[in-house]
C-alpha cells in the first residue's frame, strides 16, 4: 500500500511453500482488493480450510484466485511477486526433501519477466539464495528492507 497508494485492484504471486505466511495473504488479500495467484509445489498446498474461505471470499469481494504448480504463471502480470522460507522451524530434518520439491521455485528476474512492469518483489526474512537469487533480492524492484522496517513497529 506504501508503495503503490492502495491495494485494490493489485494482483499478488506467492510462489512457495503454502505456510502460515501464505494463509495470512489469502485471508485477507480479497477483502483488501487484491487478487492473488499462488504456485506451491505438489504436497505442500495451502490448508484445504484456507483455500475454501479464501475462495468464498475472492467470489464476495470480486477478486481472482488461482492455485497453480507453475510459478511463471503465478507471476504472470503480477505486481508483487512474494516467498518466504521452503524450511521452517521444526522443518530442519525435511532440508534434503523440500529443496528438491521447491526445485523451480526461485524467484529470479526470468521470473519476474512475466510480472507487470511495476513489479515489486517482498520477502518477510531472513532470505536463504535457493528461495529468490541475489539479483531480485538487491534490486530497486525488493522492497524486503522496508517491509522489515514496518514489521519493526508491529512486533
Amino acid at each position: 500500500q506504501e508503495h503503490y497508494g492502495g491495494l485494490q485492484g493489485l494482483t499478488m504471486a506467492w510462489i512457495g511453500d503454502g505456510n502460515n505466511v501464505l494463509h495470512s495473504f489469502m485471508m485477507s488479500a480479497a477483502k483488501l482488493g487484491m487478487h492473488l495467484r499462488i504456485a506451491t509445489p505438489r504436497g505442500f498446498e495451502p490448508d484445504l480450510r484456507i483455500t475454501k474461505i479464501t475462495e468464498q471470499n475472492s467470489k464476495e469481494y470480486g477478486t481472482k484466485l488461482l492455485l497453480t504448480r507453475d510459478p511463471l504463471e503465478a507471476a504472470d502480470s503480477a505486481n508483487v511477486l512474494v516467498t518466504d522460507t521452503w524450511i521452517s522451524m521444526g522443518q530442519e530434518e525435511e532440508k534434503k526433501e523440500r529443496l528438491k520439491a521447491f526445485q523451480g521455485y526461485q524467484i529470479t528476474m526470468q521470473t519476474a519477466k512475466s510480472a507487470a512492469s511495476n513489479w515489486t518483489f517482498l520477502h518477510c526474512l531472513p532470505r536463504k539464495p535457493e528461495e529468490v537469487d541475489d539479483e531480485v533480492f538487491y534490486s530497486p524492484q525488493s522492497l524486503v528492507f522496508q517491509e522489515a522496517e514496518n514489521r519493526k513497529w508491529t512486533i
